[in-house]
């Protein structure tokens, strides 16, 4: 199973940029995604920013892994 993970883009250095995952901070390449800013929110596989989300669906993600976990 594959899994992306949801991070806050912090820094911007095209085609790179550091994210926060739960304030673990990972250098990702973003050169799938266009116009990727600091404050964004992507999610992550394998080192690659694969896709745009907003906070809701992070809030959501985090929501569902919460609950799984407790179970």
């Amino acid at each position: 199973m594959c899994l992306a993970i949801p991070a806050e883009v912090v820094e911007v250095e095209w085609p790179y940029a550091t994210v926060d995952m739960k304030g673990a901070k990972r250098k990702v390449r973003v050169d799938l995604l266009d116009d990727v800013k600091v404050g964004d929110y992507v999610l992550i596989h394998v080192g690659l920013a694969i896709q745009k989300v907003s906070k809701e669906e992070v809030e959501e993600i985090d929501r569902l892994w919460q609950k799984i976990l407790e179970e």
